[in-house]
């Protein structure tokens, strides 16, 4: 196994995998699973529609490891969770979201980073990451 894909997650049941198309559906998704392990629902690998390349604690650690290395702070984490469980990102038209999409946008960004980079997230050939578009508009 390459260093590189070392800490990346592998399926062994040699199930075919669709990853996420962003950090956000990966978010969302794992709200969703803490949702239902919650009220009780219990997980087993490769048992749903579709296969994830991760398990939903996976996005946990990576979040937990941002939090510890002070690339996400509990602002961070608040808004995370807040929209996650409203299942719909902040809106940045609407005046009293404006300070929570800014924290979003910068949860997304560093959380798809690692994502990308764990086989977790494949980003579509056409899509441009959220920093390029930053970085275009300001300049």
């Amino acid at each position: 196994m390459s260093i590189q894909n070392q800490y990346t997650p592998q399926s062994s049941s040699g199930l075919e995998t669709t990853p996420f198309e962003s950090a956000e559906e990966a978010w969302f998704w794992f709200i969703q699973a803490q949702r239902a392990r919650d009220d009780g629902a219990r997980f087993t690998f490769g048992a749903g529609l579709l296969h994830r390349p991760c398990e939903p604690m996976d996005i946990l650690k990576v979040a937990e490891r941002l939090h510890r290395n002070r690339r996400l702070v509990m602002d961070h984490f608040m808004v995370l969770r807040h929209y996650g469980r409203r299942m719909m990102a902040p809106d940045p038209t609407r005046a009293k979201e404006i300070r929570a999409y800014k924290l979003w946008s910068e949860a997304m960004e560093r959380l798809e980073e690692v994502f990308v980079r764990k086989g977790i997230v494949v980003r579509p050939n056409n899509v441009i990451p959220f920093s390029a578009f930053s970085e275009r508009r300001r300049g």
